[in-house]
């Protein structure tokens, strides 16, 4: 792996088609060596590789989702009623790129 320096996150940067200010690129370097330093302290708990993964954090007896109710779908003919332009039995969109 790359040594990670302003350098680096500059190259990724120009990559990603974005730019960021000097000092950015310090808080940036900054933030990665927090991030580091805590994953160094993960590795060091034992047997975590074992651990299963929380999905949830508590147990919950109820859940707050609906019940999906699958209805017949709309015919192709319905659909295109319901839509303010069709051209070729297609419904026409407004152009999104100029």
């Amino acid at each position: 792996m790359k040594p990670l320096n302003k350098e680096t996150l500059k190259i990724a940067a120009h990559k990603l088609l974005f730019e960021m200010k000097e000092n950015e690129y310090d808080t940036l370097l900054s933030e990665f060596e927090t991030v580091s330093k805590q994953m160094e302290i993960y590795n060091r708990i034992p047997h975590l590789d074992e651990a299963s993964p929380m999905v949830f954090p508590f147990e919950v007896s109820t859940t707050y989702l609906r019940e999906d109710v699958v209805e017949a779908p709309l015919s192709k003919e319905e659909v295109l009623e319901n839509a303010s332009d069709v051209l070729s039995g297609q419904i026409k969109l407004p152009k999104v790129i100029k």
